[in-house]
C-alpha cells in the first residue's frame, strides 16, 4: 500500500527510532513507489543511525538504480549529464511533518524555534494541516520536588512535614474564624465562643450518636462535639484524619469540650474563575498505559497514536501522561503470571517504543505512578537518570508526583492519585466510588491535599516541607490510577481521572474493578471542555 505523504513517512521513521533530514523525506516522497523505497532505506540503514539524512537515502537508492538501470546508447547522451542517476528536483520545496523537532537533531536534545517562526510545517496527507505555531507554545513545570527530597525518616522529618501542613493550610482558614491555639482553649471559661484551626487528629461516635472530632495544632489537642441533629453533620461523613479544617462553638461550663456550630474546609473558593489559554488548543490527558502486562492494549495504544497524525487531531499539541508508563514487577501478589515483558528495563523500552508511534511535534509531560520504577512513598521524584534515558522518544518532560504543569498560562495538576483508593474506602459511596472517580477528586480538592490521610493504604515520605498541599487552585486537576473514566467540575475546577489502556486482569477481577481502557480525554484549553475519544 503506497505511503500517504511525507507525514507518513516521517511517522514510519519515527516507529523504527530514527530522526529525519527535511531534504531525506522529500527524496523518499517523490520516488514512484515511497513505500518500497522507504522499505530499502529501513534495511540498509545501521541500528546505531540516529538521523537519516538526504545522503543516506540517495546511498541506497543510487545503489539500487545503478544495480538495475541499462547505460544509455551515446548518441542519446547530452553534455554535462553526470553517469550517475538523475538529480532528483527540489526546486519546489515540499513542506513535510518534521515531528517537531530539529533535523539534525538527535533523540533529547530537540530545538526551540525563534520567535516568530513557524516550527509546525503543513502536511501534505490529504489535506491535514497540525494547527499552531510552536513559537506560540509555552510549557513550565511547578512543585517538581525531583531531586529536591530531604526526608531521612527520622522523627523530625514527621513532625516538619505536618507543621508545614498545617502552616499552609491554616493561612486558608485563618481568615474566615478568630481562632486560637489549643492550649488558651483550655484556659477560657465555659461558655466561651471558641474557634480553632487544626489537623483531624481522631474521629469517632458516641453512644448518644453523636460525632466527637479531637482537633491537633502545635499547642496540644481539643474535642469538639458535633450534635447529630445540627444540619451540617453530614460533614462529619466526608473527614479524614490529618486533614486541616477550622471548627467553631461555644464551651461547655466546664470547658473540658465545645459544641460545634460551624466547621470549614480550606476549600476552593467559590470565587475562583479558571484560566484559559488565548488560542484554540488542546491537550490529550491520559494515564496508566501499563506497557509490560499481558493485558496492554497495544492495538488501541496505536490507533490512538495514529489518531493523533489525523486532521481530527490537528489542535492537540500536548500530551500528559498522569503515571504507571509501564506494568511494574512485584506490585501485587503473582503479578510475574500477568506479565508480557517480565524485565523492568526491558517494559521501559518498549514503553518508549510505543511512544514513539505518537507525533513527534507533541510536547510531553510525564509523572510516576505506583506501578513505575520510583520509591512508592508519596511524593515521588522523577525517574533516575538511566530510566530517563531509556524514555528520550520525542524528549519528554519527566517531573515527580504531583507535579504542576503550566500550559499556556492553564494550570494542569497531575497526580498519580493512590489516595484515591482511601479516600473512595472511608468515604459513603454517594460522595466517592469508583463509578465516579472525579467525586473523589472533589474531596481532594476541598481538603486542598492530594494524600491528607497519613499511615493507610497511601504511602507518604516524610519530608521537610508537604509537597502534597494544593497551595494554589489548578485549573484542571488531572489523575490516573483507579483505571475508570470520570470528570466533572467542582467549583469551576476541572477534574478528569482517564481511564487506561490495560484491559481487565485477574487480579482486577478479584477485587471487582472493571477498568475504563482505550480512552483519551481531550481538553480544549481555550474554554476547559473536554471530548473523550474511545479507541478499544
Amino acid at each position: 500500500m503506497p505511503l500517504e505523504g511525507p507525514a507518513r513517512i516521517v511517522q514510519q521513521l519515527t516507529a523504527h527510532g530514527y530522526n529525519a533530514e527535511r531534504e531525506a523525506v522529500t527524496l523518499l516522497a517523490s520516488r514512484p513507489d515511497p513505500t518500497q523505497a522507504l522499505d530499502r532505506v529501513l534495511e540498509n540503514t545501521p541500528d546505531e543511525t540516529l538521523v537519516i539524512g538526504a545522503k543516506d537515502v540517495e546511498r541506497v537508492l543510487d545503489a539500487e538504480t545503478e544495480s538495475t538501470r541499462e547505460i544509455a546508447p551515446p548518441s542519446e547522451s547530452k553534455a554535462g549529464t553526470s553517469d550517475s542517476a538523475p538529480a532528483t528536483d527540489t526546486s519546489r520545496k515540499t513542506e513535510i511533518d518534521t515531528a517537531g523537532q530539529d533535523p539534525t537533531a538527535s533523540p533529547g536534545e530537540r530545538t526551540t524555534d525563534s520567535p516568530g517562526e513557524a516550527a509546525v510545517d503543513a502536511v501534505e496527507t490529504g489535506g491535514f494541516e497540525r494547527a499552531g505555531d510552536r513559537s506560540q507554545r509555552d510549557i513550565a513545570i511547578r512543585g517538581d520536588m525531583t531531586g529536591e527530597s530531604t526526608g531521612t525518616g527520622e522523627y523530625r522529618d514527621f513532625i516538619a512535614v505536618f507543621r508545614d501542613r498545617l502552616d499552609k493550610l491554616s493561612s486558608k482558614l485563618s481568615g474566615r474564624v478568630n481562632h486560637r491555639p489549643a492550649s488558651s482553649i483550655e484556659s477560657m471559661p465555659g461558655g466561651s465562643d471558641v474557634a480553632m484551626i487544626g489537623l483531624v487528629n481522631d474521629i469517632r461516635s458516641t453512644a448518644s450518636g453523636h460525632w466527637l472530632v479531637e482537633l491537633e495544632d502545635t499547642t496540644g489537642t481539643f474535642p469538639f462535639l458535633v450534635m447529630k441533629d445540627r444540619e451540617y453533620v453530614d460533614l462529619v461523613d466526608e473527614l479524614l484524619r490529618d486533614e486541616v479544617i477550622a471548627m467553631e462553638g461555644t464551651l461547655a461550663d466546664d470547658s473540658g469540650i465545645a459544641f460545634v456550630d460551624s466547621m470549614y474546609s480550606p476549600d476552593v473558593p467559590r470565587t475562583h474563575e479558571p484560566k484559559t489559554a488565548d488560542r484554540h488548543v488542546e491537550a490529550a490527558l491520559i494515564s496508566d498505559v501499563h506497557v509490560g502486562s499481558d493485558e496492554f492494549m497495544a492495538d488501541a495504544w496505536n490507533d490512538f497514536a495514529d489518531w493523533l497524525h489525523t486532521e481530527e487531531a490537528q489542535h492537540v499539541e500536548y500530551l500528559c501522561i498522569a503515571g504507571d508508563m509501564v506494568e511494574g514487577v512485584g506490585v501485587y501478589p503473582n503479578q510475574d503470571e500477568e506479565l508480557d515483558i517480565i524485565d523492568i528495563y526491558e517494559q521501559y523500552e518498549a514503553f518508549n517504543e510505543y511512544l514513539k508511534r505518537v507525533p513527534g511535534d507533541l510536547d510531553i509531560v510525564m509523572i510516576p505512578g505506583n506501578h513505575d520504577a520510583v520509591r512508592l512513598a508519596e511524593p515521588q521524584p522523577g525517574f533516575n537518570e538511566e530510566l530517563r534515558s531509556i524514555m528520550s522518544a520525542h524528549d519528554p518532560q519527566i517531573v515527580s508526583n504531583p507535579s504542576t504543569v503550566e500550559i499556556e498560562g492553564v494550570s494542569i495538576l497531575m497526580y498519580h492519585g493512590v489516595s484515591l483508593d482511601e479516600v473512595i474506602a472511608e468515604l459513603p459511596s454517594e460522595k466517592a466510588s469508583y463509578d465516579e472517580p472525579h467525586k473523589a477528586m472533589y474531596q481532594l480538592l476541598k481538603k486542598r491535599h492530594v494524600a491528607p490521610q497519613f499511615g493507610g493504604h497511601t504511602r507518604l515520605a516524610p519530608e521537610e516541607k508537604d509537597h502534597l498541599v494544593m497551595e494554589s487552585v489548578p485549573d484542571i486537576f488531572h489523575t490516573g490510577h483507579v483505571h475508570k473514566l470520570g470528570f466533572g467540575k467542582y467549583h469551576d475546577v476541572l477534574a478528569i481521572n482517564s481511564g487506561c489502556w490495560q484491559a481487565q486482569t485477574d487480579f482486577q477481577k478479584s477485587v471487582n474493578i472493571d477498568p475504563d481502557s482505550g480512552f483519551a480525554p481531550i481538553v480544549d484549553l481555550s474554554t476547559l471542555d473536554v471530548t473523550v475519544r474511545k479507541f478499544s
